[in-house]
C-alpha cells in the first residue's frame, strides 16, 4: 500500500489515502482540531441528512448497495435512540464510500472526498474551505510532478533508442 498524502488544515495534519483509485481522506484526523473527537463522526452519522446524503452517494456510486436497507436506516435516522457506526453502515448496505481501517498503522475512518468534503462542512465551514482548498493545492502539485515524470521518461526513451541504433550501426551493420 502507498504511503499516505497529508495535507495541513488550519493546523491539524490530515492523512489521504488512495482506495479502489480514488482519495479517501481521513474523517479521524478532521476531528483532531474540534473538541469533541472522534464521537464527532458518530455524532454525524446520526444525523438525518447525513445518512440521506452518503445513502444517494452510495446509490450514484456503488452497484452492490442495498438500497432496501438504506431506506430502513434512513427511517430511522434523527430519532433519539437512532445510532449508527461506520461499521454497521458497511455491514448493512454494502457501502463503498466510508472504510474503517484498523491497525497499527494508518488506522481509522477514511472517506471518499466527495463524503469527507460534505464532512468538513458539518464540522465548520471555515474548515470545509480550508480542507477543499488544500486538497486542490496538492492535485496540482501532483498533476505537475505526473507532467515532469512525464516529460523525463519521454527524454529518457529517446536517449535509450539513439543509444540503440548507434550500438545496431557500430557492432552489427558491416563496414562497406
Amino acid at each position: 500500500m502507498a504511503k499516505p498524502k497529508i495535507i495541513n488544515v488550519k493546523g491539524t495534519n490530515v492523512s489521504i489515502i488512495k482506495h479502489n483509485e480514488s482519495d479517501f481522506i481521513s474523517l479521524t484526523d478532521m476531528t483532531k482540531g474540534f473538541e469533541d473527537g472522534l464521537v464527532l463522526i458518530e455524532k454525524w452519522l446520526r444525523n438525518k441528512n447525513t445518512v440521506e446524503f452518503i445513502g444517494i452517494w452510495e446509490e450514484i456510486n456503488n452497484p452492490i448497495f442495498n438500497s432496501p436497507e438504506f431506506g430502513g436506516i434512513k427511517n430511522e435516522a434523527g430519532l433519539n435512540r437512532f445510532t449508527l457506526s461506520v461499521k454497521k453502515w458497511i455491514e448493512k448496505t454494502n457501502a463503498i464510500g466510508i472504510i474503517a481501517k484498523t491497525g497499527r498503522f494508518g488506522s481509522g475512518t477514511y472517506a471518499h472526498r466527495d463524503i469527507a468534503f460534505e464532512f468538513g462542512s458539518w464540522l465548520s465551514p471555515e474548515f470545509k474551505l480550508y480542507l477543499i482548498t488544500e486538497y486542490q493545492r496538492l492535485k496540482v502539485s501532483e498533476n505537475e510532478r505526473l507532467k515532469l515524470e512525464w516529460s523525463f521518461q519521454r527524454m529518457l526513451s529517446k536517449v535509450n533508442y539513439h543509444i540503440h541504433t548507434d550500438a545496431i550501426k557500430e557492432k552489427l551493420i558491416p563496414v562497406e
